[in-house]
């Protein structure tokens, strides 16, 4: 496991925001077919977690990046 973390950290060195992007947009078309399988029955309870990931992740994310703008 530790060999994917090392991986993934040479990725995200060797790469731009264009590449980032284009990965934030494949995980989400990814999301989006997952969301539209998903039973009418469970779609609230999966709309609350992806919701509460969504503010987990997020948060943090912009706290680095406001730091890094507001450094200058």
């Amino acid at each position: 496991m530790k060999n994917i973390f090392d991986y993934a950290n040479q990725y995200i060195e060797e790469s731009d925001w264009k590449d980032l992007a284009a990965l934030k947009f494949c995980l989400f078309s990814i999301g989006v077919l997952v969301g539209m399988k998903i039973p009418v029955k469970g779609k609230k309870r999966a709309g609350k977690i992806a919701f509460l990931v969504f503010v987990i992740t997020y948060l943090p994310l912009m706290k680095k990046f406001f730091r890094i703008v507001f450094e200058d």
